[in-house]
């Protein structure tokens, strides 16, 4: 096991959690985004939910109110996130081809999409990349050719690109217009 994981039990559960939740769902489904906060800190805050919140330590929040159409990637740039909010988890479902075919994607993005989509050694993921303010990542990452729990593949930095953009929503505590936990944009 990763130190990062052994410093931050709390983030791989909810890792976890979001996938298996996810994984109910099936496939094909839009990029998410999930505030983590402190279980303890919302129980105080939301005494209602203590019972149904669980033993975990941190607590998955899906946000609302993501551009359809438009690339998750791109949104996470202009959001950030209020003090209250411990760390962030993104979801997204991809189309990864191996390394030695990515020299031949085309360089127009939609001509790129529709080879990558099209190609025989395409696999299609679905990935939970998170991040927390005290530094630690982890990653939870389903493949469509093997559906099933056993076969997630998890570790602290599998998407590093999605965990860099993940991280840069919480360098700078924003002030929320439309709800305490939600992020700001």
């Amino acid at each position: 096991m990763s130190p990062d994981v052994q410093a931050d039990e709390g983030l791989a559960t909810a890792v976890l959690e979001i996938e298996r939740h996810a994984a109910e769902a099936g496939w094909d489904q839009p990029a998410r985004l999930f505030a983590l906060v402190e279980t303890a800190q919302l129980a105080e805050r939301e005494p209602q939910l203590a019972d149904t919140l669980g033993e975990t330590s941190l607590t998955p929040i899906e946000q609302e109110g993501l551009a359809a159409g438009r690339p998750l990637e791109d949104q996470l740039t202009a959001i950030t996130w209020p003090e209250t909010v411990h760390g962030c988890a993104a979801l997204v479902e991809r189309v990864v081809l191996p390394p030695d075919v990515e020299a031949e994607l085309p360089e127009e993005p939609a001509r790129a999409a529709s080879y990558a989509a099209e190609h025989p050694d395409r696999q299609e993921v679905r990935i939970v990349a998170a991040a927390t303010r005290t530094g630690a990542s982890y990653c939870a990452m389903r493949l469509r050719a093997h559906d099933d729990d056993t076969s997630v593949l998890t570790g602290p930095d599998l998407v590093p690109g999605l965990l860099d953009l993940v991280r840069a929503t919480l360098d700078e505590p924003g002030a929320l217009a439309s709800g305490e936990d939600g992020p700001d944009e």
